[in-house]
């Protein structure tokens, strides 16, 4: 009995909540952060990319890569459209973006120097190839640090997609 009263207890507290358009704090402040455009990264090595905000819609690609930067342009209610580096996009069902932050180095020209300071004259500590994934750590001005494989330094913000030229990373 008190099991059936509990449960109808949360069911009229979920139709109040309901009726008067009001949701718990900790929800609207979620909300709040959740921004678009924002940037992500996908949270599994295999996410239908849809055509359309729902499983009824065809899958137009199939992403493999884990922690791949993505931007959310767009939502309708528990799914995300999303954009890659190279333009492609469609819709994923939000639990397959996380708000851990990756970026891509740009896929045009050389390899990129990654250096011990966010200072060209500082020493560099490795070379990142175009289309490498690295974990973002934080931006400060033109300079992101980010660590891949066990490697961590600083790039130019501009040689990276996955965060914007303004945008404060901690």
């Amino acid at each position: 009995m008190a099991r059936t009263t509990g449960a109808l207890g949360a069911l009229l507290l979920l139709l109040l909540l309901t009726m008067s358009g009001g949701a718990p704090a900790a929800m609207l402040e979620q909300n709040a952060e959740l921004k678009v455009p924002r940037f992500a990264s996908l949270h599994a090595d295999k996410v239908n990319l849809r055509t359309g905000p729902g499983r009824q819609y065809p899958i137009e690609w199939v992403l493999t890569k884990r922690d791949m930067p993505v931007e959310v342009t767009a939502q309708f209610e528990h799914w995300r459209r999303v954009r890659e580096w190279d333009g492609t996009d469609g819709w994923v069902q939000e639990h397959m973006v996380t708000l851990r932050r990756y970026v891509v180095v740009d896929g045009k020209g050389a390899d990129r120097p990654l250096y011990r300071q966010p200072d060209a004259a500082a020493g560099m500590v490795a070379r990142a190839e175009p289309g490498v994934i690295a974990r973002l750590l934080e931006c400060r001005g033109a300079w992101c640090r980010v660590e891949a494989q066990d490697i961590s330094g600083w790039l130019r913000r501009a040689d990276l997609w996955g965060v914007y030229p303004d945008e404060s990373v901690p």
